[in-house]
């Protein structure tokens, strides 16, 4: 399946224009149905566990109305500056918003995250609106999201739908407090419930802990929050970064840090621990690097650090810190993808069985430093891996890593353009 060109249609309504005004940030009242709605399945209806499906970019850094279907594995093609990165950039922010950090610690340079030329409003606000599109057991869930970067960085609007109906809207009514007013879908003796939320986090991400579940209203709340949360938390941003993977490291938990520069720690767990996973790790390692691979290895060192090593047969085994660049990426992203939470430094949501979970990978530069055989070697791997349903991966790539995976069942090429 390839997708060779965005969908740069509009979504809904936003709850702000870019240049946020506090005025037009008020989004309309929660609408209250003629009849109350059945509850959603349970988890685990057959449906599907929960995911991503489609990334919204009304108006972030240089992409304005840019809506992205998402699918096993979505790779982003393009020239410099076309916004491959911002893409990843934004799917980050809402992940990590998702699980319940700040704005602050999110965007670091909120104003680089406003569109070019968006000019202020009279009060010199300016902001940016990002949102997705979450499928599952509960349906499918939009959660659009308009963040105010200056003067000041703070939420003023969002919006959670479930299949049209809207269950969730917060506003900005005071700017000289540090609350948005939120209203969520009841359908008890009161249609709607209102309150204050924090203006520095995601509303839809407090909702379990505010939302009682007594009616049918309130439990579908509750399922489509906790449908957007589970999806979000389950990611893994990753950026292999081989000058920091050739050091020997000492052995802790053993989870795969985000730039890899545990790998030797973690090879050491699979090693003692995932004989099988470890092997087929092996055989991709054999396929995608020079010479003979007969096996990956960990050695202890006296000081109790270990590093690795790729056996080359018999007593012969070259250490990990003597591959290249290209190969210590490529070995890398072979581990990421045939791992899975326990071994990659996320933060599943516990009280939900593995099995209702898919891990989606962010992975910018996907082919960076890798030669033709590799990258051939690694997108292979990745649609026959996500292709089993628990394993998502959205990535960037050149374009001739591009030209290649247009022709690979289970992978969609998004080509943004020049």
């Amino acid at each position: 399946m390839t997708a060779d060109s965005p969908r740069a249609t509009p979504g809904p309504p936003a709850p702000v224009a870019a240049s946020v005004r506090t005025a037009s940030a008020v989004p309309p009242a929660v609408p209250v149905p003629p009849a109350v709605p059945v509850p959603p399945a349970p988890w685990g209806d057959g449906r599907g566990v929960p995911a991503v499906t489609e990334l919204r970019l009304s108006a972030f850094r240089s992409h304005r109305g840019a809506v992205f279907p998402l699918g096993p594995v979505t790779l982003f093609a393009g020239a410099a500056g076309s916004g491959k990165s911002s893409v990843l950039e934004a799917y980050d922010a809402l992940a990590r918003l998702g699980g319940g950090a700040g704005l602050g610690a999110v965007f670091r340079d909120p104003a680089g995250c406003v569109p070019e030329r968006a000019e202020p409003d009279a009060q010199g606000r300016r902001g940016f609106r990002i949102g997705c599109t979450v499928e599952g057991p509960a349906g499918r869930v939009r959660l659009d999201l308009a963040v105010q970067a200056e003067p000041e960085l703070r939420v003023v609007g969002e919006r959670l739908t479930c299949d049209g109906q809207t269950l969730l809207t917060t506003a900005l009514r005071d700017p000289g407090r540090s609350t948005v007013q939120a209203a969520w879908y009841t359908a008890g003796a009161a249609p709607v419930t209102k309150a204050p939320l924090p203006d520095d986090v995601l509303g839809t991400a407090l909702l379990p802990l505010r939302v009682a579940g007594k009616t049918a209203g309130q439990l579908r709340v509750l399922a489509a929050a906790e449908q957007v949360v589970l999806a979000l938390r389950s990611v893994f941003a990753c950026d292999p970064q081989p000058s920091r993977m050739r050091q020997p490291v000492a052995v802790g938990d053993a989870r795969l840090r985000r730039g890899c520069d545990n790998l030797a720690e973690v090879l050491w767990r699979t090693h003692h621990q995932c004989a099988k996973r470890h092997a087929r790790l092996a055989a991709t390692v054999r396929s995608g690097c020079p010479g003979p691979v007969e096996a990956l290895t960990v050695e202890e060192l006296s000081d109790g650090r270990v590093r690795a090593l790729v056996g080359r047969g018999g007593p012969w085994a070259t250490p990990v810190e003597r591959l290249g660049d290209g190969e210590l990426r490529y070995l890398a992203l072979a581990l990421v993808l045939l791992t899975g939470p326990g071994v990659l430094a996320v933060d599943p949501v516990a009280e939900v069985p593995a099995a209702l979970q898919a891990l989606t990978v962010l992975a910018d530069g996907f082919d960076r430093c890798l030669d033709g055989r590799q990258t051939r070697e690694l997108v292979a791997l990745a649609a026959s891996v996500c292709a089993e349903g628990h394993m998502r991966l959205v990535g960037t790539v050149t374009d001739a890593a591009a030209a290649y995976a247009r022709g690979v069942d289970g992978v969609a090429v998004v080509d943004l353009g020049p």
